[in-house]
């Protein structure tokens, strides 16, 4: 039997992710040495949140009032009990909303802009609800340099602390258990990957921020909130991402709830470059496509737009008989709509190129379409409507979409759009020209033109793509974890995805987008000022 290394500190964070490392921060500040430890090595430090785009949505902050957006805690709350649709049993999800609204302009817009970090000069509109309320107004606030940079951020942070040498990292390493001492949890226990070397972190407290359940397909499946799950979906988070924390916090006590509530996209393709089984990107899904199903027919009678209600998207893609969809579009409408979620396919906003990110908001983002034409067999470039359909049903290896369906749903969009604004009879244009009439949806919205008028022609196969949790470990509103009767499990706290970014579970049934960056800030930082 292998000898067990020991180390000791007064705070074991259990993942590095975003969460964890804004919890190493804050206990540093206050004089608390850490162990770090994560599953990935240390290049991949941050995560997820090293992929994401960086949206946060924010409530009453001063780049909303310098747009002239009226905002309000109360207001974000009706919106946010709206798409939760809470039980009376959500204590304490409701409690973590209550905390998110009213704390988020100070407590993570000003707090990371005293960090260094920027915003950029624009407030975006997303989920603003198909059949009840979304966001009543734009929250969704897009941080410069996306989600890898405010990894780099808090990297940075931590190396360059005054107390820096009171905090270790334990890469490679896979927690197998919490261990438990006097009734309370002091530490816990793990595997170095690489060598097979057993490790024991001994500490006064243990956060867990190890993100949450949608990296582990099957997981997805069992939890899945409708009656069928998908057949076949992509992974849009990560597979150390498996709920194995989640399962050791139940076996000591503690709580863990809705994990049925996930936050997954509509519009996912194979990554071109995949880095483990059924690594998916997710698309954002261009509104002035045509969205269609297997056959080429139109998903109807309500057509599908993104930016209103992504879980009702999801569910009704879900239904569908083939687990996979289509968006018809033109180059066109690709250049100034399409974008894929995430800092690898956006580098000028990574970067924080401001002279590039605009001449291509402006210009369109042929650079985008072109790599995707090249990069990826699901996205299909033809100059006529026969040629696009031969090389979808090529793809598919089969004869599904057909000419005459997909010609009859274009020619009948078309005549709609040549009617004019006045007599537009479509719901799917209805919504365009709302979204236009915001000032940022109107810099990536396409003006209704007929489609079959502006080849070439673009046609992207979807499938659903996973990405969060919305449920998890239960907390209260200092993180700690509670147990099947309410009570903190001494010892114990949760960050993060891990707790449905708060009370096991905040966003409740659907997101207002945006609240999971700013959901790790916000219970991370709660963690840490409850340790002291």
């Amino acid at each position: 039997m292998n000898d067990v290394i020991e180390s000791r500190s007064d705070v074991v964070i259990v993942g590095a992710g975003i969460a964890g490392l804004i919890a190493a921060h804050e206990c540093l500040e206050r004089g608390r040495s850490v162990t770090l430890i994560d599953r990935h090595e240390a290049a991949s430090v941050g995560g997820l949140a090293r992929t994401a785009f960086g949206g946060m949505a924010l409530v009453g902050t001063p780049l909303q009032r310098r747009m002239g957006i009226k905002d309000s805690p109360e207001l974000a709350l009706s919106d946010w009990e709206s798409f939760a649709e809470f039980s009376d049993d959500d204590v304490w999800p409701r409690r973590w909303a209550e905390t998110y609204v009213e704390q988020t302009a100070t407590q993570v817009y000003e707090w990371l802009r005293g960090k260094g970090m920027r915003f950029m000069p624009a407030v975006n509109w997303v989920e603003r609800g198909d059949f009840v309320p979304g966001n009543s107004v734009p929250r969704y606030h897009i941080l410069w340099g996306t989600g890898l940079g405010l990894v780099d951020c808090f990297t940075s942070l931590l190396d360059g602390h005054p107390n820096a040498d009171r905090l270790e990292f334990a890469f490679g390493c896979r927690v197998d258990e919490l261990l438990e001492e006097g009734g309370r949890i002091a530490g816990c226990r793990g595997t170095i990957e690489a060598d097979g070397s057993l490790r024991e972190f001994r500490g006064e407290k243990v956060v867990v921020a190890t993100g949450g359940i949608n990296g582990n397909l099957q997981k997805v499946r069992d939890n899945w909130y409708w009656d069928k799950p998908p057949a076949d979906l992509l992974n849009g988070s990560h597979p150390f991402c498996n709920g194995r924390l989640h399962e050791i916090v139940e076996e000591h006590g503690g709580n863990v709830t809705h994990l049925e509530n996930m936050w997954n996209y509509a519009a996912g393709i194979p990554h071109p470059f995949p880095q483990f089984d059924n690594h998916g990107l997710s698309l954002i899904p261009c509104k002035s496509a045509l969205w269609l199903d297997a056959t080429g027919e139109r998903i109807g009678p309500m057509p599908l737009i993104t930016g209103f209600d992504t879980n009702e998207i999801c569910r009704r893609l879900g239904e569908l008989e083939k687990p996979y969809s289509w968006q018809l579009l033109n180059w066109r409408i690709a250049a100034k709509e399409f974008a894929i979620s995430g800092a690898e396919h956006n580098p000028h906003i990574r970067d924080s190129h401001m002279l590039p990110f605009l001449r291509e908001t402006l210009l369109g983002n042929h650079r985008l379409v072109r790599q995707m034409q090249e990069e990826s067999d699901h996205f299909i470039v033809a100059d006529t409507l026969p040629e696009l359909v031969e090389r979808m049903n090529a793809l598919n290896g089969d004869d599904l979409v057909s000419l005459e369906t997909i010609e009859r749903t274009v020619a009948t969009f078309d005549d709609d759009v040549r009617r004019g604004s006045s007599q537009w009879n479509d719901d799917q244009l209805r919504r365009i020209m709302h979204a236009r009439a915001w000032r940022s949806d109107r810099l990536r919205t396409c003006k209704p033109k007929p489609l079959g008028d502006h080849p070439p022609f673009i046609a992207i196969k979807l499938r659903l793509i996973t990405r969060k949790s919305l449920g998890g470990i239960q907390t209260d509103l200092s993180s700690r974890v509670l147990d099947r009767a309410g009570q903190p499990i001494d010892g114990l706290y949760a960050v993060g995805e891990a707790a449905g970014f708060g009370g096991g579970g905040a966003s409740g049934r659907r997101s207002l987008e945006g609240t999971f960056l700013s959901g790790c800030v916000l219970t991370a930082r709660a963690a840490a000022e409850a340790i002291g």
